[in-house]
């Protein structure tokens, strides 16, 4: 369905990005064992392949007494692997803003957290914002993966409706809604490349 896919997307795009900037915020700020722990965290997901991760999560895990519904099972697969891109771009954002600035606001006494919501991540989301939505394509594309743990998508109903008719029509029409729904995305990118390339 077009609808649980959308919502796939959107569950794991939100969480995703949320996630992602806490980790990156504990990858350069807090302490140095909570660092390692992000550190770990970044390069596992970003190394494990998202198929694998899936299989893991929807076909492992119950063998452990942990056991998680197709959506779910998705969501928490893509959404691992989006927040560990999203937390090193918005590592690379927040490295890019001058020390100047933040050893300014911290002089004019205003507490870190403050400095957080109000120097650094609004300058941070202006720098990744191209490379953000980029991920967010991506990993938008990734939820056609769903379709391995039985997740009721676009491509899973498709692939249903061509084993039944044993006619290619149903995936044709599959592929033309993922192009409907991500060819804008595409451009979107980049247009905010262009947008917020430096200058």
């Amino acid at each position: 369905m077009t609808g649980n896919t959308l919502a796939l997307a959107f569950v794991i795009l939100t969480l995703g990005a949320i996630v992602g900037v806490l980790v990156c915020l504990v990858r350069l700020y807090a302490p140095r064992p909570l660092r390692w722990l992000a550190i770990a965290y970044i390069d596992l997901f970003r190394a494990i392949p998202i198929l694998v991760l899936l299989v893991l999560i929807y076909y492992a895990l119950p063998f452990m007494g942990i056991r998680f519904g197709p959506f779910v099972s998705a969501s928490l697969a893509l959404g691992l692997v989006f927040s560990s891109f999203t937390a090193e771009v918005f590592r690379a954002g927040i490295q890019a803003i001058p020390k100047g600035q933040i050893e300014a606001a911290d002089a004019l006494g205003l507490s870190f957290p403050v400095i957080i919501l109000r120097v650094i991540l609004p300058q941070a989301f202006r720098i990744a914002i191209p490379a953000h939505t980029s991920n967010s394509v991506a990993i938008a594309k990734d939820t056609s993966l769903a379709s391995i743990v039985a997740m009721p998508d676009l491509l899973k109903q498709a692939t249903d409706a061509q084993a039944l008719t044993a006619n290619p029509s149903p995936l044709i029409a599959a592929a033309l809604m993922y192009l409907i729904f991500l060819l804008p995305a595409v451009r979107l990118v980049s247009y905010l490349e262009n947008r917020y390339r430096p200058h």
